[in-house]
């Protein structure tokens, strides 16, 4: 049985659609951008949750527990051309340590699929949405125009997998409130690349003070 998590969430339901990666390292962010972007223009019945996993890792132990069913987005190195789209299903997605390395960050949630199936965890389905990057090597960078290109076909596979399960979406009349939004404010899209430092003034691939002492080494 799983434990309560001590926020008194306890992230029980039918079907969990989970967003995984980091937005600060491009297109590693194409997890969470996907189902951010889900959840802006449909609406879910009862039973269903979306959720920015981010890279939280191991914390994502009770929400993948908690759920009989769980769609994936991520971004994968399938070896594949930058931008292509490819899902995965129940036991073709890696659950252990050792298997082929498919997803950027997969360390972690292999391990989280690991404990979750040793500590009795049995679900109905599994699908993983992976995403061939682009682009990582910018910090604080938003997706490749590649990748975001990718978007709307993304959503279309979730949408399409989420039938599979008989589960209908609505469409939204307008965008989630504030108080819905499963994604912090200060990193919706707009705000977050709007609002990037110039290179100049940030330096994008290291500290350049640090290259100049160096230099003559």
């Amino acid at each position: 049985m799983t434990a309560p998590r001590p926020d008194g969430l306890d992230g029980h339901c039918d079907t969990l659609v989970l967003g995984i990666g980091n937005l600060l390292w491009a297109d590693e962010g194409f997890g969470v951008r996907a189902v951010e972007a889900l959840h802006a223009g449909w609406r879910f019945p009862a039973g269903v949750r979306l959720l920015d996993g981010g890279t939280q890792g191991l914390y994502l132990l009770p929400d993948v527990e908690g759920c009989r069913r769980l769609l994936i987005f991520d971004a994968v190195d399938y070896g594949l051309e930058p931008g292509t789209l490819k899902v995965v299903r129940d036991g073709e997605v890696p659950a252990f340590m050792g298997v082929k390395k498919m997803s950027l960050h997969q360390t972690g949630f292999q391990e989280v699929l690991s404990l979750a199936r040793l500590r009795g965890w049995n679900p109905r389905s599994v699908a993983l949405i992976g995403c061939q990057p682009a682009l990582l090597d910018d910090y604080g960078g938003s997706l490749s125009g590649t990748v975001k290109s990718c978007l709307p076909d993304a959503l279309s596979l979730a949408l399409a997998t989420l039938r599979s399960w008989r589960i209908d979406a609505e469409r939204r009349a307008a965008l989630p409130t504030p108080a819905e939004r499963i994604t912090l404010d200060r990193l919706d899209m707009a705000s977050y690349e709007g609002e990037r430092p110039s290179a100049t003034a940030a330096c994008r691939v290291g500290d350049a003070r640090f290259f100049g002492a160096h230099a003559s080494t």
